[in-house]
């Protein structure tokens, strides 16, 4: 087939053949399709739309464009969970041991943080010696042993959306929700899973800006991967404060310790226990909400979760001693504090998740670019979160920083982050909907 035919065909609104869409792929993977050609056809595709059936081709193409990784010699019921990003999301880091400390296997490959928002890997690779790239047989070996692991996109698995992703970020062609789930259930169904939670997050801090957009892209993906016979639920969360109180790799690293041990903040454990609970029930592990809930907490209260994050560091190389000395982390020498001018007492009234993050970025701890170098001890703390009281003089942020430069410039974006109101402002539930169907082979 020639491109320009295909790209033509979508120009004009008409829906691709699966022949077409595979012709697409292979492509663009073999170099056959030029870059010119693949982003034009992109852009058609991000202006005309795809159906549901071009879409699950695009995402089985994808998917099949490498390696498939199969793990019939691991016993345990297989699920993955992904979220779409956010600030201060660092739910995967608890995720990972907590559930399969319940008795699931977690076959987990991540992603690296862009813009306002962080990566796993990134916050993994703030601990001293901890590696995300292992070889396949490291891979089952590790996922035999201990139930998990937590790895980058290797070289030869989806390598269509290696090339379509980077094509994608410099031509304005990223916000597509076919598009998206391509790109995402590409990479998690070619992890060899059973069933997949996905937590889709909206709101100022999120990728995608509104309830009503976070919600067309939570139900696309749980139709497309039901469609590919994979039992997927999504939960639909807010995203206009960071999650959590800590923001950058180091500190992310310490608080998903913290809550290992039972003392991690309300609302990251919130969303940590609900989208744990969809798994156990998702992998048959347990039937009700209550059970699965009941069963994550005695994993944290008897240590075996924060057992499982240290056999998960060794495993990879880390040195499982952080979860003992936070010292040993890369820390920051210098703090400040930061607040607001104000003489009376004032509630927070909005913790704008963005600025947070791109303040975090600024001091070192993001990426500006894709050749960014990271800086995993800098960040944020938030003393303070959406509805707390506030005095005069009292600080809402801790700032961690390196040097004056990027705390002065963190600092004026933070003024910009935090608003303060005399009134309590009402507080919006923070998981909003939960989105699941039954999966049915597409034809």
């Amino acid at each position: 087939m020639l491109p320009q035919e295909i790209i033509a065909c979508k120009r004009d609104g008409l829906a691709l053949t699966r022949d077409q869409v595979e012709a697409f792929v292979a492509g663009v993977v073999s170099g056959e399709f030029k870059d010119y050609q693949s982003s034009a056809l992109l852009m058609a595709i991000v202006l005309k739309g795809m159906t549901p059936d071009e879409t699950s081709w695009l995402t089985e193409a994808m998917m099949r464009s490498g390696r498939i990784v199969d793990l019939p010699e691991i016993s345990r019921p297989k699920v993955d969970k992904h979220s779409t990003g956010g600030v201060g999301d660092k739910v995967s880091l608890i995720l990972s041991p907590l559930v399969a400390a319940c008795g699931l296997c977690v076959p987990m490959m991540s992603g690296r943080g862009l813009g306002h928002t962080g990566g796993t890997l990134d916050k993994l690779e703030a601990i001293p010696g901890f590696s995300t790239e292992l070889n396949d047989a490291a891979y089952r070996k590790q996922l035999q042993a201990i139930h998990q692991a937590m790895i980058g996109q290797s070289a030869d698995m989806v390598p269509a959306d290696r090339k379509l992703y980077a094509l994608r970020d410099v031509t304005a062609t990223v916000e597509s929700i076919p598009l998206i789930c391509g790109s995402i259930l590409s990479k998690k169904l070619a992890e060899g899973i059973d069933a997949l939670v996905l937590d889709v997050k909206f709101g100022h801090g999120a990728f995608m800006p509104t309830e009503a957009r976070g919600r067309e892209l939570a139900e696309a993906l749980v139709a497309i991967s039901g469609r590919m016979g994979k039992p997927t639920t999504a939960l639909l969360t807010r995203m206009e404060q960071p999650l959590g109180r800590m923001i950058g790799n180091s500190l992310e690293v310490i608080e998903a310790i913290d809550c290992l041990r039972g003392e991690g903040p309300d609302d990251l454990m919130e969303v940590t226990y609900a989208l744990c609970t969809e798994m156990l029930m998702l992998g048959g592990i347990h039937a009700t909400v209550e059970d699965a809930k009941s069963a994550l907490k005695a994993a944290i209260q008897s240590g075996a979760a924060l057992q499982g994050f240290r056999e998960l560091i060794q495993a990879q190389g880390g040195d499982p001693r952080v979860t003992d000395d936070y010292q040993l982390l890369p820390l920051c020498d210098f703090t400040c504090e930061f607040g607001l001018e104000h003489e009376k007492p004032m509630y927070v009234s909005a913790l704008d998740a963005r600025s947070f993050g791109e303040a975090a970025c600024l001091l070192g701890a993001g990426r500006l670019s894709t050749d960014s170098v990271i800086d995993p001890a800098v960040g944020l703390e938030l003393l303070k979160k959406v509805g707390d009281l506030v005095q005069p003089n009292e600080p809402i942020v801790r700032i961690h920083y390196r040097d004056t430069e990027s705390l002065e410039a963190a600092q004026a974006r933070l003024r910009k982050a935090v608003h303060l109101s005399l009134d309590a402002p009402a507080v919006l539930p923070l998981i909003v909907d939960r989105i699941s169907r039954e999966p049915k082979k597409m034809s």
